[in-house]
């Protein structure tokens, strides 16, 4: 089946007020402009510069979403665009976002991304950190940013057992941060779980906006 196809047969099986993010990282232009002309506008990339330059040759209305780990050298290339960026996990690069973002006169959406997976990973706050950060003196005067919820990655495993379990979890910290930090405040309220493999189960566990790549673009 072609990307329309995909795209059709993934709609047909989420909820429609699920946020479908195309994961167009690696994707050609031409690729990203027919799952566009399906009606997609949400596209997650994972490297800046790759990303600027996509940016310059696609529709303007296109609602860009960052969803790798950024480099805090690589934000200006994306802050003047940027919808949503997925993978905060420290302090140092949110202050380099709110930094670019105020040097672009906007405010920039970000998501907290917490340590889910069973296996060893790279990034990823636990609930200690994310506490650390909003409760931090840099945090509180940051004026370009906003927090608008989570993000978090599954364990790579055929045991959905263990994934339906590290999305509950994920749950779990998005509620303890909204208790704690955003009780009142309407703009935190997205969980960003679930990829072609585990989209349906996200769901399931709360998940209000998903990641996917090899179900469209393969």
């Amino acid at each position: 089946m072609g990307i329309s196809e995909n795209i059709a047969n993934i709609k047909k099986q989420i909820p429609s007020n699920i946020k479908l993010i195309a994961v167009s990282k690696t994707r050609t232009v031409s690729e990203i402009q027919e799952a566009y002309n399906t009606g997609v506008i949400l596209f997650g990339e994972n490297k800046a510069l790759e990303l600027a330059e996509k940016h310059k040759l696609l529709p303007y209305d296109i609602d860009w979403h960052f969803i790798g780990h950024l480099q805090t050298n690589k934000v200006k290339y994306i802050a003047p665009f940027i919808n949503l960026i997925h993978s905060i996990d420290s302090i140092k690069i949110l202050t380099e976002i709110n930094k670019e973002a105020k040097s672009n006169k906007r405010i920039i959406d970000c998501l907290l991304e917490f340590y889910i997976a069973s296996e060893e990973t790279k990034f990823g706050l636990e609930l200690d950190d994310a506490r650390q950060i909003l409760n931090s003196p840099e945090f509180r005067q940051m004026e370009n940013i906003r927090i608008a919820g989570v993000m978090g990655m599954a364990s790579f495993t055929d045991d959905m057992s263990i994934v339906r379990t590290e999305f509950k979890q994920l749950k779990k910290y998005f509620e303890v941060i909204k208790s704690e930090y955003f009780q009142n405040d309407d703009n935190f309220k997205e969980i960003s779980m679930g990829m072609t493999n585990d989209y349906l189960i996200a769901i399931e566990e709360g998940s209000t906006m998903i990641r996917i790549g090899t179900a469209i673009f393969s």
